[in-house]
């Protein structure tokens, strides 16, 4: 079955769920129309449908390989990249000073997802470059920027973060790399990365590395770290790829899922390479690349779920088998009830995932426009929640997917397999979901929970006035805030942060579960209760959005019961 890019849901969702006329109505994106929106989003979807889904598959069959150090990548991706870069879909929010579009963060969430549905191993590649692109515009110098930007934004060139060591994972203060003063402004970095997503291609005419490394006087642990911009090639006078810099591809990973994408093992020896930002503040410099990452990566877990539902639908809709139960259906295994049930489940959370995905863009998006803290808090607070649930949705809709196949599910021929082998990993990378989670109820609940009771003040102000009209859909959402309500309290009176943690993961996914049925409530009151979305809204709120009180129910239980086995008891 060919993908299908959901134009339509983007444009109802801005429309009438997330308020992107707010951001529309700022100075900084006055541009983005409602028309220019959606006539960017169509001519992104066709891409991704004639030029990217093809290519899905010749990646999973093909994976990316080394050969004599040179990085030989999966059949029809240089096309693919091709119309990536040359429709400016690298660059949708970049500045317009380096070439980019300027277009609020909203739009390029859209056109992320809809890539990395139609193939997530390519869609990997344009991601991290935007993420170094927004750190470059932040915390490069001007000579960096003018130099690296235009290269970056136009797709020439491509750009990769290196964080993690064998030895220092989600502990990054623990690496060893370091960086030694060349007397000249430049660096020479020393040490090996693990895990370099898109490390080296062959379809750009250069790779330029964020990589973290501590100076000679840098402090042990993260704040004696520092970060440098190192070329594969050394650029030139006129700023052409020149000689090749000190850095090579020692391996790559062979992996579950993603084969299209390399994610290689990065040796640099004494590579030439340039400071971003200030010295010893790397870490605040790879943050601005990491929260952009962050977002997108949960972009792409319901790119994965969007891909993997239209993919099982399909399979639905074409098999038959036993005697219909419903008088009039289809007469194929869509009739059956449990079918039904999980077809239905993937597409209300696919739709909870992306509306919560897209009100934090909006919000990252008011942020740059008006400066406001309130946005910024709100932003920051979104993010967590964005990438985790947006990835669980992933790895929760495609192995459903799976299921609606049946047998046919667990065959590699069908295809549906593949989108939870790709999308497991985004559970792991950019910050495992844990720590999103942990973050979630640790520094973001630092604001003695102020960002969280705005967003749930909002939420129950929707429902009081959808009360009248909507009563069987609102009232639930509103004791569902209060209930939410009642744990955030609970969280900001533990002094104990392994209190917190222990529930961290439960409270977001019940966060989580409680936005969905207010952006669900929303698409309802959009169509006066009669339509697609209305019934949706229905069964999500009805059948899914009651897990809260179980989840809130572990996230408030405290962490002695997990300690209470000892770990001998664990290995007995």
């Amino acid at each position: 079955m060919p993908y299908r890019a959901p134009v339509e849901e983007y444009r109802f969702l801005f429309d009438h769920v997330v308020r992107m006329d707010q951001v529309s109505g700022t100075d900084r994106f006055a541009e983005a129309t409602p028309d220019m929106t959606s006539a960017i989003l169509s001519e992104a979807g066709r891409m991704c449908e004639e030029v990217l889904y093809p290519l899905q598959r010749n990646g999973d069959l093909h994976p990316a390989r080394l050969e004599n150090g040179v990085v030989r990548t999966s059949p029809g991706f240089t096309d693919g990249y091709r119309a990536i870069a040359d429709g400016g879909w690298v660059s949708i929010s970049a500045d317009p000073e380096h070439g980019g579009m300027g277009l609020p963060m909203a739009v390029t969430t859209a056109v992320n997802e809809m890539m990395a549905a139609a193939c997530l191993s390519l869609q990997l590649n344009p991601l991290m470059t935007q993420g170094q692109i927004e750190a470059l515009e932040h915390h490069a110098s001007d000579e960096i920027k003018a130099l690296y930007l235009p290269k970056l934004v136009s797709g020439e060139w491509s750009g990769t973060m290196n964080l993690t060591e064998a030895q220092a994972g989600s502990d990054v203060g623990a690496l060893r790399s370091k960086a030694e003063p060349n007397g000249d402004g430049t660096y020479a970095v020393t040490g090996q990365k693990i895990y370099i997503s898109w490390g080296d291609n062959d379809f750009t005419g250069n790779v330029c590395h964020l990589v973290l490394a501590r100076l000679p006087d840098g402090v042990e642990g993260t704040k004696g770290i520092s970060l440098f911009l190192v070329p594969k090639y050394i650029p030139d006078t006129e700023g052409n790829p020149g000689v090749a810099n000190s850095l090579n591809v020692v391996s790559l990973e062979h992996k579950l899922g993603l084969h299209g994408s390399p994610t290689a093992v990065m040796q640099f020896d004494g590579a030439t390479g340039w400071l971003i930002g200030h010295e010893h503040d790397g870490m605040r410099a790879m943050f601005t690349m990491m929260n952009n990452a962050r977002l997108g990566v949960g972009g792409q877990g319901i790119g994965a779920a969007e891909g993997a539902y239209q993919h099982a639908l399909a399979y639905a809709l074409e098999r038959k088998q036993g005697r219909g139960p419903v008088e009039g259906g289809t007469g194929t295994i869509a009739d059956h009830a449990d079918v039904r049930r999980m077809l239905t489940t993937m597409k209300a959370d696919i739709f909870a995932a992306r509306s919560i995905a897209l009100a934090c863009a909006v919000a990252i998006d008011m942020q740059n426009a008006t400066g406001g803290d309130d946005w910024a808090a709100r932003a920051a607070f979104l993010t967590p929640i964005a990438k985790a649930f947006g990835t669980e949705t992933g790895i929760e809709v495609s192995n459903m997917g799976i299921q609606v196949h049946g047998g046919m599910g667990f065959i590699e021929e069908t295809g549906a397999a593949q989108y939870n082998r790709d999308v497991r990993v985004t559970a792991i990378y950019e910050g495992t979901n844990g720590i999103q989670s942990m973050d979630l109820v640790a520094r973001k609940l630092m604001d003695g929970g102020e960002a969280a009771n705005a967003l749930l003040d909002e939420i129950e102000a929707q429902a009081e006035t959808a009360r009248h009209d909507f009563p069987e859909l609102a009232e639930p959402v509103w004791q569902a805030s209060e209930t939410l309500r009642e744990a955030v309290e609970w969280m900001l009176e533990q002094s104990d942060m392994n209190q917190r943690f222990a529930g961290s993961v439960p409270f977001l996914k019940a966060f989580a579960r409680v936005l969905g049925g207010h952006f669900h409530l929303s698409a309802a009151i959009a169509e006066k209760g009669s339509g697609p979305h209305s019934k949706l809204a229905r069964f999500y709120i009805e059948r899914l959005l009651p897990e809260h009180m179980g989840l809130l129910a572990h996230a408030t239980a405290g962490a002695e019961d997990l300690y209470a086995l000892s770990v001998e008891d664990l290995g007995a």
